[in-house]
């Protein structure tokens, strides 16, 4: 791996890797640097420094062609429906179709025929149809509004709007997206499928080869590439559209296109807010990270099944603390600090130097900052008790939706936030045959309820309800071992009671009934006190951007898609130089036999038919961040080279900007994916669809 699934970010201010990053003000003289959107891309900028013809047309049929998938990125590559993304973005399908006796995280999944695609639960793919601004609407909704009317407001308009271009149509997303941190809104409308089925993923030695040391580094020797494919009426999905297979790797300095939807980037946060993130929120997660990693890993050695289980969990969570310790490293770096000071600064002036913008935003900056006071009292106990409840745990997570949709309904018509196809939607997810670890379920919960009681205290009078008289070892073997909400028949029955039957059916059910209110206040009070406020102030400053600089910038990442630019290149740092391509052959010179730098089993036992000059991994310098993960990598011409899936060492504080020296998108290219179907997994049926002989 990896770009985390929506989840990248970090920087080693020990040894100085922030200090090098550049200005984030917007300058078309800038290096390969934003995540544009498809309506807001510089053409021109591109063509002008890359010499390449992209116009509008390219645009459209790269939009086209691109996915959105749970939690990541993806393309369609044939016409018929067959996406290419990360294995990591499909490995937790993988494991929830694995078995004890079929383990097919370790062992691949490569049915022979198509008859034998397996549908991937809750998974669904999504192409980007429709843009349409909407900002006049939604910020007129609110004005004059404070607190929880401004957030009501907005959230009714925001409904409306949905309500208005998707209706109860199950084909269709509609989601309104704020950008540059309020200054603009658009509702972007997708087209879903929702029976998306895996077709192909190797071993997890060969995907993940190298492993967490590896991660987040290069030279790499991934194979990390899966396939889905979308169905609809039991029927592959006709897709045109699709990015032509191009099976030959890129030459260095060859102009690259990532089409993803990165996950989230904090680069226009004021300097108030950073240092909050550095000071309260990044290191309680970075404790909490690393503590859940070291009971997972203890479990995960107790046996080989519990290995099994764990292992998917286990990946996310080192993923997760690498992305917290790296956010943490660019936000303790005096230099990269400075560098945001020094733009915020000027910023200000320029809002200073113009009285009439002056009076017209007024001091959005002093505002966040009072924010931040607030927030820093109410983040503990809205994380642990709402943001973070339940640590993790699925079948918390199903008790509190089962309960939140009771809740719901109960309401007038009119104030529901769920209508018909939504609660029906939500049935039919509930209804999935999902399988659950009761250990992991334990651990999750015994986890969470132990540290909530430790910041909140023993006294705190929400402890007192969720514990009552029991350890939280006890209440949560309890909870597991007795709840029925692991049977998904009995989900689907469920969401038919009140709240008050939910209390009497099952134990989980009711801890949720009995402290769910309060839950839900400590976030409203969050919402209405530091969401309300934030997004009212970064919509002035947004403006004050928008006057300062024009409408030339991209907006931080929203996990919508998105477009940057950049070519094949390798990188030197401290008079090291790091070559842009690494080379099949060089897995095998690699290879210890020793975890986790032994070879997959059918890299060995295919070796002689492998040709050791294939292209394996490539860099290359284009703008990504988490949720990028199995973006298409694109040529000039419009055909995919490559699937994104992780960013070098130096890409780590990609939340706060983007250093264009050092900074590198990591992609397992297609000529490897190609040369692993032929001569090393045997995939005929694949090569043929995308059209290799």
């Amino acid at each position: 791996m990896s770009l985390p699934s929506f989840r990248l970010t970090a920087s080693l201010a020990a040894i100085g890797v922030a200090s090098a990053m550049v200005s984030t003000l917007p300058t078309s003289a800038r290096a390969d640097e934003g995540m544009w959107t498809f309506d807001n891309f510089p053409i021109q900028v591109v063509n002008d420094k890359y010499g390449t013809h992209i116009d509008q047309a390219w645009l459209d049929r790269v939009r086209g062609a691109a996915v959105r998938i749970r939690g990541c990125s993806a393309s369609f590559v044939s016409g018929e429906g067959l996406i290419l993304t990360n294995w990591h973005c499909v490995v937790g399908c993988v494991q929830e179709l694995s078995s004890a006796e079929n383990d097919y995280v370790k062992n691949g999944w490569m049915p022979a025929t198509r008859e034998e695609e397996v549908t991937c639960p809750g998974q669904t793919a999504e192409v980007l149809t429709d843009i349409i601004d909407v900002t006049d609407r939604v910020l007129g909704s609110g004005e004059g509004l404070e607190g929880a009317e401004f957030n009501t407001a907005r959230a009714a308009e925001t409904r409306a709007i949905q309500q208005e271009n998707c209706a109860e149509d199950a084909k269709l997303t509609c989601q309104v997206i704020s950008f540059y941190r309020g200054g603009r809104y658009a509702l972007y409308k997708f087209r879903k499928y929702d029976d998306v089925r895996l077709v192909f993923a190797p071993e997890n030695q060969a995907a993940f080869f190298g492993g967490d040391p590896d991660n987040f580094n290069f030279p790499r020797y991934a194979l990390d590439a899966g396939f889905l494919r979308a169905y609809e009426d039991g029927k592959p999905v006709e897709t045109p559209n699709h990015l032509v297979w191009n099976p030959n790797p890129p030459a260095e300095g060859d102009v690259t296109f990532v089409a993803g939807n990165p996950g989230s980037t904090s680069r226009l946060l004021t300097q108030s807010q950073l240092e909050r993130l550095r000071d309260q929120q990044l290191p309680l997660q970075l404790i909490q990270t690393s503590e859940l990693r070291g009971r997972l890993l203890q479990y995960a050695g107790t046996s080989e099944e519990a290995g099994r289980v764990s292992f998917d969990p286990v990946f996310g969570l080192e993923n997760r603390f690498k992305v917290y310790f790296g956010q943490q490293g660019a936000l303790t770096d005096p230099v990269f600090m400075g560098k945001k000071r020094d733009e915020e600064a000027e910023l200000r002036e320029i809002v200073a130097a113009d009285p009439a913008l002056q009076q017209r935003i007024g001091d959005p900056w002093a505002e966040l900052q009072q924010v931040q006071s607030v927030a820093r009292d109410l983040f503990v106990p809205y994380y642990q008790l709402e943001a973070r409840a339940g640590g993790g745990s699925t079948l918390y997570d199903y008790a509190r939706t089962l309960v939140r949709a009771a809740k719901d309904q109960a309401k007038p018509a009119d104030q529901r936030r769920m209508n018909a196809a939504a609660l029906a939607s939500l049935g039919n997810r509930l209804a999935t045959e999902v399988p659950i670890s009761a250990d992991l379920e334990q651990i999750y919960l015994t986890f969470w309820l132990s540290k909530t009681r430790e910041y909140l205290t023993v006294d705190n009078a929400q402890v007192k309800s969720l514990l009552g008289r029991e350890s939280p070892e006890a209440l949560a073997e309890r909870l597991v071992s007795g709840t029925r909400l692991g049977d998904p028949d009995y989900r689907r029955w469920a969401l038919n009671l009140t709240p008050a039957q939910m209390a009497e059916a099952d134990p989980l059910l009711a801890l949720v009934v009995a402290n769910d209110d309060a839950a839900q206040a400590v976030g409203d009070q969050w919402a209405a006190a530091v969401n309300a406020p934030t997004a009212r102030a970064a919509e002035r400053v947004a403006q004050a951007r928008f006057a300062a600089y024009g409408s030339n910038q991209y907006p931080d990442a929203t996990f919508s898609l998105r477009l940057s630019y950049g070519q094949v290149k390798g990188w030197t740092y401290r008079g090291v130089t790091v070559p842009a391509f690494t080379y099949m052959g060089g897995l095998y010179e690699r290879a210890t036999g020793a975890v986790p730098f032994n070879a997959a089993q059918a890299f060995l036992d295919n070796k002689a038919d492998v040709n050791m000059d294939t292209v394996y991994d490539f860099v290359s310098t284009n703008d990504i961040i988490g949720g990028n993960s199995g973006s298409p990598v694109i040529n000039a011409d419009g055909e995919v080279i490559g699937a994104a899936f992780d960013g070098n060492i130096h890409s780590l504080g990609g939340s706060y900007g983007y250093d264009g020296e050092l900074n590198r998108t990591v992609t397992v290219s297609t000529a490897a994916i190609t040369e692993a179907l032929r001569n090393i997994y045997r995939q005929p049926h694949l090569l043929e669809e995308l059209g290799v002989r």
